[in-house]
Order: C-alpha cells, then sequence, then structure tokens
C-alpha cells in the first residue's frame, strides 16, 4: 500500500518496494486492491518482492513497519542498518532542512535506536476489508506528513 501511495504523491522520487518476509511474485492481495481503490489508487502490475542486498545497497533510506522489520534488516542485511526506521518514526523525526537528505537520515541515528510500541504499523493480514481500510488511512496519514519533509 504505502508503494502505491508514495508513487503517487511523488513523481521526483523512485520508490521501490520489498518485503522482509516475502514470496517472490504474488499479486497484491484482493482486500488490499480494494483498500487502495478506495482511495482511487491501484498497481494491477505489483508483484511481491523479497528485500535483497542489492535493494539495501540502492536505497538512501529503507522504510518498514514493524520491529520485527527493523530487526530482520539489522540480522540480515547490517549494511542498512542505519538507514532504516519505521514509518511512523522516519515522518515523526525527519524534517526538512537545508542539510543533504543522507545528512538527515545519519542524524535519525536510526541504526542505535529501541523501537518503541508507537511505532508499529499493525499488519492486517487475515483480518477484515474494515481492517485494510483502516490500516491504508494510518499510512496515508504518516506518508503525508513525511511527503513535506522528504525534499527540503
Amino acid at each position: 500500500m504505502a508503494v502505491t501511495m508514495m508513487r503517487d504523491m511523488t513523481s521526483t522520487l523512485e520508490i521501490r518496494g520489498a518485503g522482509t518476509f516475502s514470496i517472490p511474485g504474488l499479486p497484491m492481495s484482493q482486500r488490499t486492491r480494494e483498500a487502495l481503490a478506495g482511495m482511487n489508487l491501484s498497481d494491477p502490475k505489483h508483484r511481491s518482492h523479497q528485500l535483497e542486498s542489492e535493494d539495501c545497497h540502492w536505497a538512501d533510506l529503507i522504510i518498514v513497519f514493524e520491529s520485527e522489520h527493523v530487526q530482520y534488516i539489522r540480522r540480515k542485511h547490517p549494511e542498512a542498518t542505519s538507514i532504516t526506521g519505521t514509518l511512523p518514526r522516519i515522518a515523526k523525526f525527519l524534517k526538512a532542512s537545508q542539510s543533504d537528505f543522507a545528512h538527515r537520515v545519519t542524524e535519525l541515528q536510526l541504526g542505535d535506536v529501541m523501537i518503541e510500541p508507537w511505532e508499529e504499523v499493525q499488519d492486517p493480514a487475515g483480518g477484515d476489508q474494515d481492517i485494510f481500510d483502516a490500516c491504508a488511512q494510518e499510512i496515508k496519514g504518516y506518508l503525508s506528513s513525511l511527503q513535506e519533509n522528504l525534499n527540503g
């Protein structure tokens, strides 16, 4: 959901999506498609992708939804620890400034933080459509805050 939303919000950034426990090549779930459709968004070409080292080396920032995702990256991709944080944390603390983007990400000290309960975006998997819709709204709120501070 987040990748589709971000791609709709900006055309100046290159955005990729990857999971930490994904089966590569699967289409988006029906409930996810419906939650996005409720926002007039779609991504019919979406296929799941497992996070790989190439993705970590490519990225300037890796945004995840849960502490388990952060822990996975710290274990499997330690080279990306300093650029990996939860969506709620990054939306709250990444601020616009005259500093370049890499410096602003470094200032967050993402590799050193202990993930707190308020940082979790609950996975709607297995939930009813209203759970997916609520998750989509939560993600949209965080992304709207983040978007204001990404570029400047």
